[in-house]
């Protein structure tokens, strides 16, 4: 039996649990999205003639298939329907501009790319216009228009009803726990985005443990306001629910007024997020207008929160569980969770303990285990670590060491109860608005600007999202690169979190010894500039 996967389950694979979800919910409504609302066997009829459609445009078992979009019900259909097919997803960021998602595209060799086309103002079918990609042989327009040389997601199951229903069943059947699920690419510190290689067993292992600690039920309605391209709005977002017999009501976009709207209206009962989700309802002078009553569980984490916070959602937002927690995608995106009978410090200054079956452990840079309480790395094993990164030997090599042992690059405490505290991040990594931003892939798309000789980018605190980056820069001789030019440059091909908010020309950067820049060095310059101002 493979490291990871649960006898005791009764799905081993995607397609297995849309299979079981539909036995074992019948009646029950799996997704609602606005006029379309699909129980849990409609959702596997639809997910069954996506395999089809694919079968019959040539993906075979194993192949890359993309979905670049929004929060839809058709992620949802089409994400099972090429799992189904026994294709690998890889989910794209909505922010993303061209030459960012043909990247990942190239780099994952995708064969298929499922997206929109005019959306919520996204036109992603153009924004890949001038991009090569060689393996790319099928483009599915989900919503929209659809371009000449696309396919509409119409248009792909008429092509399945060629496929016998026998060779769509085979298909599902032969996809093997062991197999890969999903490739979800992850920023680093060394610059290129790195695919996360992850098989069904361990997803579906663990959020099973992660829908059992937070107690989703097949009576809840779950906005998931998390994009389901990343882990949070994917699995512990509509996979969880499909899971457990919930309903997923899908978010496309983060709107505080949409928000608390469909809390009533829709009657919502699970509304994970990031801290600033909570933050932002309760600084609403309108709150008392709007009925929460139907909220009863608050799923967010991965940094420490005011034990007021923790409060005021239970006692303001009306929440009768809130769950902190910790994760990253090298991880399945779940490693520790508080539990549902921890007090209120506890849930709000830790980011909980070890879900089952899975070690955490905090070491000194020599690899030796640290006492309680004292700072190092956090490192995990257990049948939730990835296989490793995408076609990266020796990245995958520096992260998980021989003995298995995930390095996060985080820094906390561990606690004698076995309880995490995150206390520093990654490196240089910061985020903006609940998304991570590497700055040592900024660096890498700035110093592609011809009048940009040098450049380095930190984080710096911001009111609204917590950071935004800063971009120090040395111009090329006779340059004459103004802030709003660079920024305006920026917009044009990155995601918006990535777009430095401030930047400052320097004649060079503070670098040590060796040439490494000295970014300390920035970070006390900004911090100087701060306590001036004041």
């Amino acid at each position: 039996m493979v490291d990871g996967r649960r006898g005791d389950l009764e799905f081993g694979t995607m397609p297995r649990l849309a299979q079981r979800s539909a036995e074992r919910f019948p009646d029950g409504i799996a997704i609602e999205d606005d006029d379309t609302i699909l129980t849990f066997p409609q959702l596997l009829q639809r997910a069954r003639a996506v395999t089809a459609g694919l079968i019959a445009q040539g993906v075979s078992p194993g192949e890359r298939v993309a979905i670049w979009a929004p929060n839809l019900w058709e992620w949802v259909v089409c994400a099972l329907g090429l799992q189904g097919a026994g294709a690998v997803l890889v989910p794209l960021n909505t922010r993303y501009k061209g030459p960012e998602a043909a990247w990942i595209l190239q780099k994952s060799g995708a064969v298929a790319l499922l997206t929109v086309s005019g959306f919520l103002g996204h036109d992603y079918v153009a924004m890949l216009a001038e991009e090569s990609l060689p393996d790319l042989k099928l483009t599915v327009v989900l919503r929209g228009a659809v371009p000449e040389g696309c396919m509409s997601l119409a248009a792909l199951r008429v092509s399945g009803e060629a496929v016998a229903a026998e060779e769509v069943s085979a298909r599902w059947e032969g996809v093997s726990p062991d197999d890969l699920s999903d490739i979800l690419f992850t920023s680093g510190t060394t610059g290129r985005p790195k695919g996360a290689m992850t098989t069904h067993a361990q997803t579906l292992r663990a959020f099973r443990d992660w829908s059992d600690v937070v107690g989703l039920s097949s009576t809840d309605r779950y906005l998931v306001v998390a994009p389901f391209f990343h882990g949070f709005g994917y699995k512990a977002g509509w996979l969880a629910a499909l899971m457990m017999g919930a309903t997923v009501i899908p978010q496309p976009t983060f709107d505080v007024d949409a928000v608390l709207a469909r809390i009533a209206r829709d009657r919502i009962s699970v509304l994970p997020g990031p801290p600033a989700l909570y933050q932002t309802l309760l600084a609403r002078v309108d709150l008392v207008d709007h009925d929460l009553s139907t909220l009863r569980l608050a799923v967010t984490g991965a940094a420490v929160i005011p034990v007021q916070l923790i409060e005021e959602m239970r006692t303001v937002l009306g929440f009768e569980t809130v769950i902190t927690g910790y994760g990253l995608t090298e991880a399945t995106a779940i490693a520790t969770m508080c539990r549902f009978d921890d007090d209120l410090t506890t849930i709000a200054t830790t980011s909980g303990r070890a879900i089952p079956g899975v070690e955490v452990a905090v070491r000194d840079a020599s690899g030796a285990v640290l006492p309680p309480s004292t700072p190092g790395e956090i490192v995990i094993r257990g049948y939730n670590v990835m296989l490793g990164y995408l076609d990266e030997p020796e990245e995958t090599a520096a992260t998980i060491d021989a003995d298995g042992w995930l390095h996060t690059g985080d820094i906390g405490t561990l606690d004698a109860r076995g309880y995490i505290k995150i206390t520093d991040r990654k490196k240089d990594m910061f985020i903006v608005g609940g998304f991570n931003a590497y700055p040592a892939e900024l660096d890498n798309w700035l110093r592609l600007h011809e009048q940009v000789a040098d450049v380095a980018v930190i984080g710096i605190p911001d009111a609204r999202l917590g950071e935004v980056g800063m971009a120090f820069v040395v111009r090329t001789p006779g340059a004459t690169l103004t802030e709003a030019e660079l920024v305006a440059w920026c917009r044009a091909r990155m995601a918006n979190f990535k777009v430095p908010r401030r930047v400052a020309f320097l004649n060079a950067l503070p670098r040590n010894a060796v040439g490494k820049v000295q970014k300390f060095k920035l970070r006390e310059q900004i911090a100087s500039e701060a306590g001036g101002d004041g």
